[in-house]
């Protein structure tokens, strides 16, 4: 027997502020700059950044991530709910500031997830996932998958992606990053620009308002840092099919978006073979940037908060005409049902829908 799997809580932190509603008031009024950090001599990139409470990388995670669980409501540890963890930088952040290989982390996935579990002094199970920017999506299929199989009754989901200099560089070495501002659809997109973000989500199978119906993720290696036209079709496809949904069921799309000329360009075109024409779009990369690992997690959490508020961003950018997509504008908006995309580095395709109970 298949269990529904519902979203009892949320948290957020961000660049443009802690907490969910705050966050989407933000994005109403077309609020979030980035900032220039070097990451080298001679080389700056803009970045999304969290706001600089000082201390140390350490301390900040703790902080952050207690702060986002504690918006959820107060998730109970108990020894038989699950924790699950999405990063794709994980600790590289503490690693630049000298600390030791040796502790707190050891090299591997799962000493970082032992360290957040330890913020949060959890009991129960952790699981890290990271799949480059499909990291905290995966994590939150994953969830989905234990408490649809009746292993758990509840499960607490977390996309962890903090400052550090390795992933602006490497970004900026490929060339993927804009020199400004990320332009996601743009007519005059040159690149993404990367984002800090801590989100939570906190997973019942008791019902809620919002229910997550079904999801999908393919890994597609033809193509390690693109995306795929025909996998895009086939990872929605498989997302719908296990929401017992079809494409004319879909009233928003969350797409990857991040405001890359050749991937925007591959992803509205299959958005358009999907579709014939697309549902109108919520992109929030422009404003918080590309939190990789966690930007699954903190997206979904937007979306549901723009929902609930009525209250879409504020895009500075119009979408390139060619590419026959449009943004989600001031007026009503009630989607019952909403797809979400995430892609990333390695072929990953993940997509989720999301079924609002009051629309």
């Amino acid at each position: 027997m298949s269990h529904g799997v519902y979203v009892a809580g949320m948290g957020l932190v961000c660049p443009l502020g802690e907490g969910v509603p705050g966050v989407v008031e933000a994005l109403r009024l077309g609020e979030g700059a980035p900032e220039h950090v070097d990451v080298a001599e001679g080389f700056a990139w803009p970045v999304h950044r969290l706001p600089d409470a000082g201390g140390a990388w350490l301390d900040r995670l703790v902080a952050h991530v207690r702060e986002v669980a504690a918006q959820c409501g107060g998730v109970d540890p108990r020894a038989d709910v699950p924790l699950l963890i999405g990063s794709s930088s994980l600790d590289a952040g503490f690693e630049e500031e000298g600390g030791a290989p040796a502790g707190p982390f050891a090299g591997d996935l799962q000493t970082f997830g032992e360290a957040v579990a330890q913020a949060l002094a959890w009991r129960g199970p952790v699981f890290t996932v990271s799949t480059a920017c499909t990291s905290s999506l995966n994590a939150v299929l994953a969830a989905m998958d234990l408490l649809q199989a009746g292993e758990a009754t509840q499960a607490l989901v977390l996309g962890v992606e903090l400052r550090n200099r390795f992933s602006v560089a490497g970004f900026g070495a490929m060339q993927l990053l804009s020199p400004q501002h990320a332009r996601p659809f743009g007519a005059e997109r040159d690149g993404l620009v990367l984002g800090e973000a801590v989100a939570a989500l906190h997973l019942t199978a008791a019902p809620a308002r919002w229910r997550l119906r079904g999801g999908a993720n393919i890994a597609d290696g033809r193509n390690p840092t693109g995306a795929q036209h025909d996998t895009i079709v086939a990872v929605c496809r498989q997302a719908l099919a296990r929401s017992g949904l079809q494409p004319a069921d879909i009233g928003l799309v969350k797409p990857q978006a991040a405001g890359s000329p050749a991937n925007d360009a591959v992803e509205a075109g299959a958005l358009r073979a999907l579709f014939g024409t697309p549902p109108p779009m919520a992109s929030f990369k422009g404003a918080i940037g590309h939190a990789l690992g966690a930007s699954g997690a903190a997206e979904l959490a937007l979306l549901m908060g723009c929902a609930e508020a009525q209250a879409w961003p504020a895009m500075q950018e119009i979408a390139e005409p060619a590419l026959g997509v449009a943004f989600a504008g001031d007026g009503p908006l009630h989607p019952r049902h909403i797809l979400a995309l995430s892609i990333g580095f390695g072929g990953g395709h993940a997509a989720l829908v999301l079924e609002d109970g009051d629309a």
